[in-house]
């Protein structure tokens, strides 16, 4: 037996010492050399060390034999499942008044069920991640877009707040699975692309509501919120449990057909969620995401009280031939600068690194905060500067997602990044604190300021904190 296995060992060497290409070059194609049968025929009996190295190459051979536009694939398949929930979001204020109308409920109480649904979606992404690190991606968005059909079907026959807020649950759960699995599964694809790849599976999320609002809108307005709610409900959770069908997990980054050159530092081993709470830069990052992403809400999130405060909500603005009011130019211009910026800001870190990009991104919005607040009267100075807000804002969901993969591994993408995620539920709780600012200074000056300066100092850590405190962790995890 020692002979057969010194034999086996020693035909993957050639005459000059160096391995045969069939056992170096795995991802070339399928193993076809004459050991390889051998090797699974005796592994049975023999259990040798080669007969299982063999069974693994096999396996990373399969694993590898995708064409490169195979990943591109699955990136523009997790675009789609994001685009088909993004109205559980960003549609829903279309709903509002409506169901205020029909059931006489306040619009605080309905707004409730809104507030449940962003925690829903992000404070139980870890556990989402979790899942799709152990089982994969397709059974999670599954179920998650299943969760999403019910979730507005059952808003479609509430009768009650109590059903309400349970149909937003539901939803949210769903949205967090569909949202959390595409992200990661982004982030494990594309090592070189992190910062892209997650921007424009982010910004999927986004260019749904601005594909689908108008006709939700018409169909709100002809056949009652309830059928809206009903069809488009059953629509969108049909799509994504269909395209999480052709869902597949990525393989070890090592085993990637088509990457390019990494040009951002990144760690050596792979960190389960475990061990990602107890680093320092973990909790870094997600202090940074939380200010910056509350400070851009605290100024995005009021935009029509500040129009009107402004007294300039109502007049047109003619930019390159298009006219309409300042306010509904502005929030326009969010649908599309708010998609943008997610995948631009993402390609520029994967190029010029994270900190780097943060610090521009994050410095840019302090200055488009307080430009906002100094010359918003102006109509014209408003919408233009309420893009420059939302372009400097939105970049968040696709840095700190990269950054979080490129520091902590693949492996365990999609439950750390989701541990990070849930800080966008932290900070939409610190979003009130606007109003209560407001109404206690009698203007918005504090707001600005607050929402300005929590830029400004994200931005100073990017580069003075964040930066050596990522070298030290990468230069450890290297050691």
């Amino acid at each position: 037996m020692t002979t057969i296995k010194s034999n086996l060992s020693q035909s993957s060497e050639n005459a000059a010492g160096t391995r045969e290409p069939w056992l170096t070059e795995v991802g070339a194609g399928p193993l076809t050399h004459p050991i390889q049968t051998t090797a699974k025929n005796l592994e049975t009996s023999l259990n040798s060390p080669l007969a299982t190295t063999a069974g693994k190459l096999g396996s990373a051979a399969g694993a590898a034999a995708h064409a490169p536009s195979y990943r591109w694939a699955q990136l523009i398949l997790g675009i789609v499942c994001m685009a088909m929930i993004a109205n559980l979001q960003y549609g829903w204020t279309l709903f509002v008044n409506p169901i205020v109308d029909k059931h006489g409920w306040s619009r605080a109480a309905v707004q409730v069920a809104f507030t449940i649904f962003v925690l829903t979606e992000t404070w139980l992404v870890p556990i989402e991640g979790y899942l799709v690190d152990r089982f994969g991606p397709r059974p999670v968005v599954m179920v998650g877009g299943i969760l999403c059909g019910i979730g507005w079907v059952m808003n479609s026959y509430a009768e009650s707040l109590a059903m309400l807020y349970f149909a937003a649950a539901v939803a949210g759960v769903g949205a967090g699975a569909v949202y959390g699995t595409c992200v990661g599964n982004a982030l494990k694809w594309f090592p070189d692309r992190r910062g892209l790849a997650a921007g424009l599976t982010a910004a999927g999320f986004g260019a749904g509501s601005a594909l689908t609002i108008i006709p939700i809108s018409a169909f709100i307005k002809s056949d009652g919120y309830e059928a809206a709610f009903l069809y488009f409900g059953i629509g969108q959770g049909v799509i994504v449990f269909l395209v999480s069908w052709f869902l597949t997990r990525a393989p070890e980054t090592t085993k990637l057909a088509g990457i390019s050159a990494i040009k951002v530092q990144q760690t050596q081993r792979d960190y389960t969620p475990g061990e990602v709470v107890r680093k320092p830069v973990f909790w870094v990052m997600y202090l940074m995401f939380v200010m910056v992403a509350a400070g851009g809400l605290m100024a995005t999130a009021q935009l029509a009280p500040i129009a009107k405060d402004f007294k300039i909500g109502d007049i047109p603005v003619n930019i390159m031939g298009l006219v309409l009011p300042a306010l509904t130019f502005a929030l326009a211009i969010d649908r599309v600068l708010n998609g943008l910026t997610r995948p631009f800001f993402g390609w520029v870190s994967d190029q010029i690194g994270r900190e780097q990009t943060m610090f521009i991104a994050f410095a840019l919005e302090s200055i488009g905060i307080l430009a906002l607040y100094n010359f918003g009267q102006n109509p014209v100075a408003f919408v233009l500067l309420t893009g420059l807000v939302f372009f400097a804002w939105g970049e968040i969901y696709s840095l700190f997602p990269s950054t979080c993969a490129d520091t902590f591994g693949s492996k365990y993408a999609a439950a750390n990044a989701g541990l990070l995620y849930t800080a966008k539920g932290t900070a939409s709780l610190l979003v009130p604190l606007s109003s209560v600012l407001a109404a206690s200074t009698g203007s918005w000056h504090a707001v600005f300021i607050v929402a300005s300066v929590m830029n400004a100092i994200a931005a100073l850590m990017a580069w003075f904190v964040l930066r050596p405190m990522r070298s030290a962790h990468l230069a450890a995890s290297r050691a």
